[in-house]
């Protein structure tokens, strides 16, 4: 019997294009998503390498023990398991609700703790090691002016990922966090903004798509790292040159980048 992946958010952008470069060979595939459309789509897509398929919120914890519920009725523990599933959220802070901060944080970074709770004691029962991939974000690595709530998120989603590597080495499992910079996904368009960032969103997802790097590209990053097992895999040239210039030159970076934020608003 082969391996068996699981893919959180895996009905669109990444999580779709992982699932499919994962889904080859004696790989079995375990998806789950909000949205019940996209992953019944994609798992059309799939065919017999998805062994399971099933709506989920991230965010509920009963959601989430129930997919890895059944899961674990598949395998005794999977081997690579990739908190993919995120939202976008952008605007001033002081624009912020509090319920939108509770929704992104429910979602990126709660999202990945469940994924890590109820999925990383099984890996370690089973004895047999695995990997754990988070998809954290090039803003878990530069702190974006409008982007405080998102920022965060994925600053403690790297943090977390950092912390749990060292937890998880005796147990012969990895632990990545992937940050991508720039990618062609619907994150903008499924995302939510303030009032008075409202009218950039328009500007903001045709960016995404024009300039963004292909979902494939992240999704084949995530597969080496599950060969490679680094701590951090930044992607695309602007995720590269963010994780160099916040090293590097942190102050003069954040500068700039100030300045080119308040440029595009």
């Amino acid at each position: 019997m082969g391996r068996l992946v699981v893919v959180t958010g895996a009905g669109s952008g990444i999580g779709r294009a992982t699932a499919v470069a994962f889904a080859h060979g004696d790989t079995r595939v375990a998806i789950c998503d909000v949205r019940a459309d996209r992953i019944d789509e994609v798992a059309r897509e799939l065919g017999d390498r998805c062994v399971l398929a099933k709506q989920v919120d991230v965010s509920d914890r009963n959601q989430m023990e129930a997919f890895a519920g059944d899961v674990h009725a598949l395998a005794p523990a999977a081997d690579v398991v990739v908190n993919n599933a995120g939202v976008g959220l952008g605007g001033p802070f002081v624009e912020t609700s509090l319920d939108n901060w509770d929704w992104v944080l429910g979602i990126n970074l709660k999202g990945v703790v469940h994924g890590c709770h109820f999925f990383v004691p099984n890996m370690i029962a089973r004895g047999q090691g695995g990997q754990v991939i988070n998809v954290s974000s090039v803003f878990g690595l530069y702190g974006a002016p409008y982007a405080s709530a998102y920022s965060a998120t994925k600053f403690a989603v790297l943090g977390m990922s950092r912390a749990l590597r060292a937890e998880l080495e005796p147990h012969r499992i990895g632990v990545t966090a992937i940050c991508p910079g720039m990618i062609a996904t619907q994150i903008v368009a499924d995302g939510r903004t303030s009032e008075s960032s409202g009218r950039f969103e328009g500007r903001l997802i045709d960016r995404f798509k024009s300039r963004g790097l292909s979902p494939v590209r992240v999704a084949e990053a995530i597969v080496d790292a599950v060969k490679t097992n680094p701590a951090v895999r930044p992607v695309g040239v602007d995720g590269w040159m963010i994780a160099a210039m916040t090293r590097l030159a942190p102050t003069a970076f954040y500068r700039v980048g100030a300045a080119v934020s308040r440029r595009l608003r």
